[in-house]
């Protein structure tokens, strides 16, 4: 057994498949058995558990685990933002790059139009406690109930709003709801214990996954792109690509036509790579990234 051994949480649910697709691009190796909540890390001096986003702010506040991956909204929820230090934020999601935003939501046919009209109403939402505040905020009095899930089949049947998370809005419009205001949005966050980040040895293992983390997520939004360019085509191309970074040239041998190589956005990739040809480049390659350190 290792003598140092870093305990994390990641995850269970409706991240897992993302936070473990993260790690791997990141270089850890886990594999889980869906029978248990021990995910096996190759790195010996890591030992996982699997728990839900839910849980994990307490059980990192609280000492038995060092660090794990939880939503901010879990954080607020559970009330310990002064108790964990954040890492990092990771901005993924179980659809994509996105923040997870919490919305208060109504039926299409409501006359509930701000926070001032919930006077009274009924709300369903995971985030009481949060709810909670929000409503405080506004100088509003109404009744909030957990929900245990489906919240938002439970509008305008069952209450009269509900306060849900959401990625696109689709599962909302799907039920004939309308987004009435926004509280706040999440991101997923890594988050670690006082005693384990005034422990140095474990602080600089945390340190090192967050660095291999963000450099998996910066290398989702971009990729390389290589290229072969005349001399007289040099300017040219260099005019056509983004003026952020300078691209690394390299001499070819023999003819004074020299290599070149960037990394791009992938949004601009579709109208990079045209101007780039119309340039004068020649031999272009896209090429995917696994890691950007930024």
């Amino acid at each position: 057994m290792p003598e140092n051994i870093l305990k994390i949480g990641l995850p269970k649910g409706s991240l897992q498949n993302a936070t473990l697709a993260m790690f791997a691009k990141a270089g850890y190796k886990i594999s889980v058995d869906e029978r248990q909540y021990k995910p096996n890390f190759s790195d010996e001096e890591i030992e996982g558990v699997l728990l839900r986003a839910q849980e994990m702010p307490l059980y990192v506040a609280h000492g038995e685990l060092d660090c794990g991956l939880t939503g901010w909204d879990w954080i607020l929820e559970r009330g310990v933002e002064g108790e964990v230090v954040e890492v990092t934020d990771l901005v993924y999601a179980k659809q994509g790059m996105r923040p997870y935003k919490w919305v208060l939501a109504a039926h299409e046919s409501s006359d509930i139009r701000g926070p001032q009209d919930l006077q009274g109403k009924r709300i369903a939402t995971e985030l009481v406690e949060v709810t909670r505040k929000y409503l405080a905020q506004h100088g509003v009095e109404a009744r909030i109930e957990f929900s245990w899930g489906a919240t938002e089949a439970k509008c305008p049947s069952l209450v009269d709003a509900i306060v849900e998370g959401t990625e696109t809005g689709s599962t909302l419009r799907a039920n004939n709801l309308r987004i009435v205001d926004t509280l706040f949005e999440s991101t997923t966050k890594l988050i670690a214990n006082q005693a384990a980040w005034a422990d140095g040895w474990k602080r600089a293992k945390i340190e090192s996954i967050s660095l291999m983390l963000n450099a998996a997520l910066a290398a989702e939004t971009k990729v390389g792109l290589k290229m072969n360019v005349a001399p007289e085509n040099l300017e040219a191309v260099l005019a056509a690509l983004p003026a952020l970074k300078n691209p690394t040239i390299s001499p070819l041998a023999g003819n004074g036509w020299v290599a070149l190589e960037t990394i791009v956005d992938t949004g601009i990739v579709v109208s990079l790579i045209p101007a780039l040809k119309a340039a004068g480049a020649q031999g272009i390659i896209e090429y995917p990234l696994n890691k950007v350190i930024l």
